[in-house]
């Protein structure tokens, strides 16, 4: 008997960038429709969106697709959501408060701890803070958070295929604080968390440098590594799988995964852009959700 593929949504994000056209691409690749039955979540038709264009307008029409894919999701209609990019400014145009998907889809979900994690083959990253001020990123960097943020890589990670992750703390600092004389993050709260996570029975160890621990990560040393900021994490990702790596938000109740990369409006409508970070994110998605069955 020939198994039932998944369902999944995929929604074409902010419709003045290259979502459409990605979204369009990746849901008649061979590889998706061999592994899933994708659904194009997207505004209606007799829309029209100029290419490249910033607009409140846009913004509040990805921010309906995102909303209807999630309810089918939540309802069983589809098995996960594969996201295009949607645009930061848009959204405050449009007056949304979310600064992208991952705090949107905490809202939409009543999802109360969610990290956003990037997987690729040579390397996968956790992020303890994302789209945040550099400057605020000590101040949000607690012990809570922190303990939070392993505990949820070590409970899901079992769904990737890691049954037991080997996790990596990044340090905040340069030379992870040299013991106190860069900065004091690492011995107040990283190391404390480190340890107490290893003592609930964690694989983790750290923190480390963050000049070096990615790297250690990529030749296989450990599974993930999480990382303190946005940009500590994302450079070596894209560094290495740039448009190959995908996004995943952990800890909601719905499978959702998306690109590694933004809604391009330099090149939106011009019939160039590459599917494949989508393709990727739409291909783990329906994996994930085959596994949830």
């Amino acid at each position: 008997m020939t198994p039932v593929k998944p369902r999944i949504a995929i929604t074409v994000g902010d419709p003045a960038g290259i979502g459409p056209e990605i979204a369009g691409k990746a849901a008649g690749d061979p590889r998706v429709r061999e592994a899933c039955e994708p659904v194009l979540y997207g505004p209606a038709g007799d829309r029209v969106f100029a290419p490249g264009v910033l607009s409140a307008e846009a913004g509040r029409a990805a921010y309906e697709a995102i909303c209807a894919a999630v309810r089918d999701a939540q309802a069983g209609l589809v098995g996960g959501i594969a996201t295009a990019p949607v645009n930061k400014l848009a959204f405050a145009r449009a007056g949304m408060p979310w600064k992208g998907h991952t705090d949107l889809l905490a809202h939409l979900t009543d999802s109360a701890l969610v990290a956003m994690m990037f997987w690729s083959d040579p390397l996968k990253v956790i992020l303890l803070s994302v789209h945040v001020p550099l400057s605020d990123v000590p101040r949000l960097m607690t012990r809570e958070r922190t303990d939070a943020v392993i505990d949820l890589a070590a409970r899901e990670l079992p769904r990737f295929g890691l049954a037991r992750p080997r996790l990596a703390l990044a340090g905040l600092n340069p030379h992870a604080g040299e013991e106190g004389l860069i900065g004091d993050e690492e011995r107040r709260v990283l190391r404390p968390a480190v340890d107490a996570a290893r003592a609930r029975g964690v694989a983790i160890e750290g923190p480390f440098p963050a000049d070096t621990i990615f790297g250690r990560a990529a030749r296989g040393e450990f599974d993930v590594v999480i990382a303190c900021y946005h940009d500590q994490g994302l450079i070596p990702v894209k560094l290495l799988a740039f448009g190959h790596a995908v996004n995943v938000t952990l800890g909601l109740p719905i499978v959702r995964t998306s690109v590694d990369h933004g809604t391009a409006f330099d090149i939106a409508g011009q019939g160039i852009a590459d599917p494949s970070s989508l393709v990727q994110a739409t291909l783990l998605a329906a994996r994930l959700a085959a596994r949830a069955d």
